[in-house]
């Protein structure tokens, strides 16, 4: 994924990357957690290291949504 389509999926869950950073990682915590990070560094932090990023998330059309719990797909659909 590319940083610009990672934007796109941003602006369809209406989140800022660190939201949807998890925190709890060892890589984080190891790597990123004492950093002072602007977005576009927390962007590529997340493609660089899959496992950061919450998911799972479902995108459909110009919505999206962290499906935890499952239900939480039924706003999208």
């Amino acid at each position: 994924m590319s940083a610009a389509e990672f934007e796109d999926v941003l602006d369809a869950l209406d989140m800022d990357a660190i939201d949807l950073v998890r925190k709890n990682e060892s890589v984080w915590k190891e790597e990123y957690r004492d950093l002072e990070l602007g977005e576009d560094e927390i962007i590529l932090a997340m493609i660089e290291n899959p496992r950061l990023m919450e998911r799972p998330i479902i995108v459909n059309g110009d919505k999206a949504v962290v499906a935890r719990p499952a239900e939480k797909l039924l706003e999208v659909l």
